[in-house]
């Protein structure tokens, strides 16, 4: 009887609950635009580092080379979501997986801020919110940059620096309906529920 009464409450607050808003594009500059196809299906905020690594380059010229992002993604309730690193990739909490190669870079609106970028998926491993995504976006950039040019010679060489960084996210994925706008969605928070 006690299973009955659950199943009954929850198929009512499954049909009582709200929908919730598709998530909007963001204004990006043109270059940086997804696919008019897909539709957002996660955006999250980044706080982290970007690892620099002091090597030479071609004529054996000094200057530091990115290494690696290092950071952790929110969504908008504050819940880290999604674990940012080498590659580039981006592994979801589900264990979906997704690895990104840069399609388009804009130089930030603040002048201290590394590229907003938009990148393709090249490889996905797992089942789950990023296994579908096409397509992904970096804006809204703060920090980030490379140490001073002159603070890497021989001497430097093999040191790493961290820069810290801040940035959007915005993942893709093909749609449904509308373009750029997600079908809505229904959450069911709780013990036993699908809490999100």
């Amino acid at each position: 009887m006690n299973r009955l009464i659950q199943v009954l409450a929850a198929s009512g607050m499954l049909l009582a609950a709200p929908y919730h808003q598709p998530q909007e594009r963001p204004e990006v500059p043109e270059n940086l635009k997804a696919p008019a196809d897909e539709q957002v299906v996660l955006a999250a905020h980044a706080t982290g580092v970007q690892i620099y690594v002091c090597q030479a380059g071609a004529e054996q010229k000094f200057g530091w080379v990115l290494k690696a992002p290092e950071a952790e993604l929110a969504d908008s309730t504050g819940k880290q979501v999604v674990h940012h690193s080498a590659g580039p990739t981006w592994k979801h909490v589900d264990g979906s997986e997704v690895k990104g190669k840069v399609l388009a870079k804009q130089d930030a609106p603040k002048g201290d801020a590394i590229p907003w970028l938009l990148l393709a998926a090249a490889s996905h491993t797992g089942e789950g919110v990023l296994s579908r995504v096409t397509s992904i976006q970096r804006i809204h950039t703060e920090g980030g940059l490379a140490p001073a040019a002159n603070t890497c010679d021989g001497s430097a060489s093999g040191k790493e620096s961290r820069s810290a960084y801040a940035a959007d996210y915005y993942f893709y994925a093909p749609g449904h309906g509308r373009a750029g706008v997600a079908p809505p969605a229904i959450l069911l928070e709780g013990p036993g529920l699908g809490e999100t």
